[in-house]
This record gives C-alpha cells, structure tokens and sequence, in this order.
C-alpha cells in the first residue's frame, strides 16, 4: 500500500517531500536518512551479536584445556560443540512466535541477561554434565534475542541498505570470532587454580568462560535504552509511537529538529479495532491465536517453496561451515602438539591429525597421563588468522553484493568455498592448511548472511522474525549433526570429514540457483 497524496513544500529554496496521506514503512525509514543514528545502532549491538557467537563457540576453546580435567574424549567434546545448537533448536518456534506478537525490544533485553545467568552457571561447572546442562539452557534462551536482533537492525534501515547491514552483522561476528582466540591466548595457557567457597575449583577455563558473561550482560544493558523497531510498532497499529520513534531518528541522523521530519502519518497496518481488542482481558488467548495463524502462510504456496528452500540452503552452510569451525581449535591444537613433538616438522594434514585419532584395533594402546600442552600460542594465532580472513571477506562481500547480487555472489561463494573444503585433505604443510581452512571459514559464514538477507526481503515484517528463526533452527539443526558426526567420520579416516564439509558448501552453489531474484524486493 503507498501514500495517495503528496505535497513539496520549499523551505530556504529546497524542496521538501511531505505526505498529506499516511506513508508506507518504506517511505518513512528512507526520509530518516542514514546517519549518527545508523552509526550508533551498529556500535552498540557488537556486545550482543557477540553473545551468540561466545554462546556456540567457547566450547571449542575450552575441550583442549578441559579435557584433563573433565576427562573429555572425541565424542565428548562433539556432544559439548552441539548441545548448545540443541537448545537452541527447542526454543525456534517458541522465540520466533514470542517475538513477532510482543515486540523485539523487552524480550530481547531479557534474553540477553538470562543468557548472562547461564554462562555465568557454565563457569561454576564442575563436571562434564553440569557443563553440559548449563550450555544447553544457554542455547535455549540465545537463539530468541539473536533473531530479532537481525529484524531489528533490518527494520531501522532502508531497502538501499539493507543487504550490506547484513555484511556488517556479518563483520560484526567475525570480529567478535577474533576476540574469542585473543581472549583463550591469555587466559587459558597461564596455569590458575583456586577453590570458591571450599566446592567451586576454578580453572583457566572456568575463567574463561566467566568472562564470556560480559558480552550478554552489556547487550541486556544496551537494549534497555535502545527504542523498539518502527516498523513492529506499525504491524501492531502503534503508528504514533512509530512515528516518534521516526522522528528521533531523523533528528540524529540530520542534526535538523524532529518538527522538521517530512512524514507527518503513517498508512495504517492494522485496524485499531484489533489494537483494541488485544487489550482486552483474552489477549493472551488471542496473541497465541494468531501466532498460531502466522505459521499458515509458511507451509502454503507461494511462500512454502521459498521456506523449504532457504532452510535446505541454510541446513548445508551451517552444518558445513560450523562444523569445521567449531574444530578448528582442536584441529590446530593436533597440529600444534604434533610439530612439538617432531621439533617443528610439519606433515600433512591427515599425518598430524593422527594424534588425536584413537588407536585402531588391532593396535596396542599404552595408557598415559593427561597432559594438558599450554605451549599453544600458534594454536590461538591461527584461530585469529582464520577470523581476521572472514573480516576481510565481508569487508569486499559488501561491497560486491550489490553489484553481483544475491543468487551470483552464493554461487561463487560456495564453489570456492567446497573447494577449499576439499582441499584440506590434500593438505601437506600446516601453512596450506592454515590458508584453506581460512578461506572456506570466511566465505560459507558469508553464504550464511546472504541466505539471511535473502529471507529478509522474501516475506513479509509479520513473518521475518519467525522465518528467520526457523530457517536458523535447520541450519542449527545441521550444525548439530555435524558436530556430534564429525568425531566419528575422524575414527574413519582422515578423507570422510573433510569431503563431507566439502560437499555440503559446494552443493549450496547449485541449489541456490533455484533462488528468486530479491535483490530489488522493498521492505514490505
């Protein structure tokens, strides 16, 4: 629906667009122009798009440094890499209906500090099981306020931005995946041990992951003070709050007073009768009632092709991509551990990673002790390698996606990226190892954020927090798999784990032709 009457008006011999009949989401966000406001939003949610990625990634750090003391073996430290995608994947529907009905503000606000409360129970852990619980909470509760996060920073932003915003949350990951290795480089190696309230033993890893708190903690914090979205405040029929909202952001992104916003009402989304009727003493009936209708257009055509293919898409890329990722760590430390152990000789791949492959059958197994190698600093140099790349590949995706498009920029990105995956195996020096492991990192994670700014711009504002949730919870879904798989396909060999990621990326590049075109799809 678009606005029926418009006026210029000249004000010191400019003319200026006003809108005498309600605007569209679309007209509005773009008069409030891109500004300090755009700059500010995109600061302070660093802390929390950084909570999701500590929340699925410490793990990785912290099985090479626990294994002693959890006595942690292969599948072990799979399990501990997935049960956070678990709980995660309980909570899809339950976050994505809650969201879309309540608003993306105070439930992501409180999401974010019950996420802060179940890392800080992960730090206490003592035992293997108690790790394993709190990080299953822990992937229940962040799989909500990473959602809306990402219809929220979408919905302060206009069609000409929107799909680079997604490189910059993309960009934003990649530098809170930097910070992680910087972090485990000068916690987990120093040798702590102490004992709280004569029960809790503290070990460098417990550190670590109390400092992992801090990211959720500041997001709580931060959306406390940020304003709901618009373009939520429109679909629920609040258009003068969305309208002061608006105003706001005019203000700072233009320096001009809010009197001076062009748009002075917005078309109305939603009847009033049915505000009203929310507010009744049956809205919660009412609410569930219709998140329950929201679902109907997803598995109905024209929209259940468009669904059922992002989520394959997405179930391929972050089953790959996570997969290798959250191994890398350990991958790096086997490549590490052997180079000390033959004076800095390096091996191909396959050879180095036998230190961590269990003996075959009919080899004899000579018990020895557990020993923790924090000779490591190489192990968290090349994990930061590794992020630093993707930075830089979301730094030149950004710039690229609005010249190649959606559908071409996924089918390069893929090809290369299997590629690289297939490569590993070939692997004969742990620098070549470094480099393919680098570039199919950064470019499947930039896959993942085109699948997203493609669902973003398919369907429509009462159905993109849901879809975004649901295509996450299959990608996650395949995260899972993969990493409790991942174990096992290594006690096969060294040539199952790294043809299967391989495959997995480079299939996305044909699939993905099946796309529809979005690069010039608006906001609805």
């Amino acid at each position: 629906m678009k606005s029926d009457t418009k006026l210029d008006i000249s004000e010191n011999g400019k003319r200026l667009l006003t809108y005498t009949e309600g605007a569209t989401f679309e007209e509005a966000i773009s008069a409030t122009k891109f500004g300090k406001f755009n700059f500010l939003l995109i600061l302070v949610i660093i802390p929390a798009r950084w909570s999701s990625i500590f929340e699925t990634t410490t793990m990785s750090y912290v099985f090479p440094a626990a294994q002693c003391d959890l006595s942690l073996n292969l599948d072990n430290k799979g399990l501990l890499n997935a049960i956070t995608y678990a709980g995660m994947i309980s909570s899809a529907f339950i976050w994505g209906y809650l969201f879309d009905s309540l608003g993306r503000k105070k439930l992501m606000y409180i999401g974010f500090f019950m996420d802060a409360v179940f890392v800080f129970m992960s730090s206490l852990s003592q035992s293997f099981t108690q790790l394993l619980i709190s990080k299953f909470l822990g992937g229940f509760i962040i799989n909500g306020p990473f959602a809306a996060l990402t219809s929220y920073i979408s919905e302060f932003h206009s069609a000409k931005y929107r799909a680079r915003v997604q490189m910059v949350l993309g960009t934003i990951n990649s530098l809170g995946a930097v910070s992680l290795p910087i972090l485990a480089g000068f916690i987990l190696p120093a040798d702590r041990h102490f004992t709280i309230f004569n029960y809790f033993e503290m070990h460098s890893w417990n550190v670590f992951l109390l400092v992992a708190t801090l990211p959720p903690l500041c997001g709580g914090i931060v959306f406390l003070l940020m304003p709901e979205s618009p373009k939520f405040l429109m679909t629920s029929g609040r258009n003068d709050e969305a309208l002061k909202v608006l105003s706001r952001v005019y203000r700072l992104n233009t320096g001009k007073p809010e009197s001076t916003y062009p748009i002075k009402s917005l078309v109305l989304e939603r009847k009033q009768v049915d505000v009203e009727a929310n507010s009744v003493d049956n809205s919660s009936k009412r609410a569930l009632l219709e998140g329950l209708n929201q679902l109907k257009p997803l598995f109905i055509p024209p929209l259940l092709q468009s669904i059922l293919l992002v989520c394959g898409l997405q179930l391929l890329i972050m089953m790959s991509i996570n997969t290798l990722r959250l191994w890398l760590p350990q991958l790096f430390q086997a490549i590490n551990d052997y180079e000390h152990l033959h004076n800095g000789t390096t091996a191909s791949l396959c050879t180095m990673l036998e230190v961590i492959q269990p003996a075959r059958k009919n080899e004899s197994v000579v018990p020895q002790e557990c020993v923790v190698n924090t000779d490591n600093f190489k192990v968290y140099v090349n994990t930061m390698i590794v992020a630093v790349v993707t930075v830089c590949g979301y730094f030149v995706a950004g710039s690229l996606i609005n010249t190649l498009g959606k559908k071409r920029l996924l089918f390069i990105l893929s090809t290369v990226g299997g590629s690289c995956g297939f490569g590993l195996y070939f692997s004969k020096s742990s620098v070549v190892t470094l480099m393919l492991a680098a570039l199919y990192n950064g470019l499947g994670s930039i896959c993942i954020n085109i699948i997203i700014s493609v669902v973003i711009d398919l369907f429509p504002t009462t159905l993109r927090t849901l879809t975004v949730s649901i295509t996450m919870m299959i990608g996650r879904l395949g995260a899972m798999v993969g990493n409790l798989v991942f174990p096992y396909l290594l006690q096969q060999g060294c040539a199952p784990p790294f043809f299967t990621i391989g495959a997995g990326l480079m299939s996305c590049a044909f699939i993905g032709i099946l796309l529809p075109n979005t690069d010039m799809v608006a906001l609805q």
